[in-house]
C-alpha cells in the first residue's frame, strides 16, 4: 500500500515526500511540473507526470500503486496572478480537487491531508488568528482553498472519507542538508538573493504599520515543522482521527525589518533595501494560534526560530544559485 503524494515536486510537497520515505513509507507522487521540479524528487518515489484532473491517469495510478492514504498539495498560489486569471486557478485548484474526490470514493480510499492556507482568513483585525475565525479570502486564490476545505467537509458528511486541512502561515527555509529548497519568489529566498547579489536590492512594502519598527509582521514556520505536522496528521487519520482542520504556525511574529536583519546577520552581507508605500489592505499583524494542533496531534514547531530557518534556507541557495537549473 502506498501514499498517494499530489503535488510532490515542488518546494513543501518534495519535502513531504522525502520525509515519508524517511519514516519508510511507499510513496507516489503526481506533478504536472508546471512549478515544481523533477530533479526534486526522491529517487525511491514513484514517479508520474500528470495532472490532478487526468481522471484515467489518477484511476490508473490508484489501481497500479494500491493507494491508501493521499497528501494534497497540487494547487496554483499566486495570488496576485489568481486575480488576473482567476478560472486558471479554480479549474486546477477547485475541480482538480473535485477529480481527486472522485476517484478516492471509487476506490474506498479514505484519508487525505490537504495543504490548505491562511489566506482564507483575508485580512482580520486578530492580530492573533484561531481556527474560528471568519473566512474572508481577498483573492481567487484564497477563495479556491475555502471551495477545497468545503468540498472535503461535505464529502466527509455524507461518506466515510476523512480530511485533515492544514492552514499554513509562511513556511520558509530548507531541508537541514540543503539538497530541497525554496525557488518561489517569497521574501526570503528574495532576501537572499540580493546577499547573493543575484538582485541589486530588496523592496519592502511599507514602513507605516502599526507595529513597533513600522514594519508588518508575520508568522514563519520551518518547512521541516510543517512536514512533520502533516507526518502527524496522516497518522491520525490512519488510527481512525476524525476531520479536522488546524492551524500551522510557530505562534511567533516577525517584522519584515527583523527577517532583514536576520539575514543580515546569518549571510554577513549588507543587503540593501528601498521601502516603498505600502500595499493597500495589508494586515499589519498576523500570527497562528497553533493551540488546537498542539491539544490534538501533539505537535511543536522545532526549528522555526528565525535565524534557522534563514540560515537553512542559505545554505540551500549556495547549494543551488540558480535554483535547482534546469526544469526536468
Amino acid at each position: 500500500m502506498a501514499v498517494l503524494v499530489l503535488g510532490g515536486a515542488g518546494y513543501i510537497g518534495s519535502n513531504m515526500v522525502d520525509t515519508l520515505i524517511q519514516n519508510q513509507e511507499e510513496v507516489v507522487v503526481l506533478d504536472n511540473l508546471c512549478t515544481g521540479y523533477r530533479r526534486a524528487v526522491h529517487e525511491k518515489a514513484h514517479f508520474y507526470d500528470g495532472d490532478i484532473r487526468d481522471k484515467a491517469l489518477l484511476r490508473h495510478i490508484f489501481e497500479t500503486e494500491k493507494i491508501d492514504a493521499v497528501m494534497h498539495f497540487a494547487a496554483l498560489t499566486l495570488g496576485r496572478e489568481s486575480v488576473e486569471q482567476p478560472l486558471k486557478y479554480f479549474s486546477n485548484n477547485v475541480y482538480g480537487t473535485q477529480i481527486v474526490l472522485e476517484v478516492m470514493q471509487e476506490f474506498k480510499v479514505k484519508p487525505i491531508v490537504f495543504s490548505s492556507s491562511a489566506t482564507v482568513y483575508g485580512n482580520t483585525d486578530q492580530a492573533t488568528i484561531d481556527e474560528a475565525t471568519v473566512t474572508q479570502p481577498l483573492n481567487p486564490y484564497g477563495h479556491s482553498k475555502v471551495m477545497m476545505e468545503t468540498m472535503m467537509q461535505d464529502v466527509a458528511q455524507s461518506s466515510d472519507m476523512t480530511f485533515v486541512a492544514l492552514r499554513y502561515f509562511n513556511v520558509a527555509g530548507a531541508k537541514k542538508d540543503g539538497a530541497l529548497g525554496e525557488v518561489r519568489p517569497r521574501l526570503i529566498p528574495t532576501i537572499l538573493q540580493v546577499a547573493q547579489g543575484k538582485i541589486d536590492h530588496l523592496t519592502l512594502y511599507g514602513d507605516d504599520y502599526n507595529t513597533p519598527d513600522g514594519t508588518c509582521i508575520r508568522d514563519y514556520i520551518h518547512v521541516s515543522d510543517l512536514v512533520e505536522a502533516h507526518l502527524l496528521a496522516l497518522k491520525y487519520l490512519q488510527n481512525g482521527g476524525q476531520s479536522e482542520t488546524f492551524n500551522l504556525g510557530s505562534s511567533k511574529g516577525y517584522s519584515n525589518l527583523e527577517v532583514l536583519e536576520a539575514a543580515r546577520k546569518v549571510t554577513g552581507e549588507k543587503i540593501p533595501v528601498d521601502i516603498i508605500p505600502s500595499a493597500v489592505g495589508d494586515a499589519p499583524v498576523l500570527i497562528a494560534s497553533s493551540e488546537k494542533i498542539h491539544k490534538i496531534l501533539g505537535w511543536q514547531p522545532k526549528s522555526s526560530n528565525i535565524e534557522e530557518i534563514i540560515s537553512d534556507a542559505w545554505q540551500w541557495q549556495r547549494q543551488f544559485p540558480n535554483g535547482y537549473d534546469v526544469r526536468s
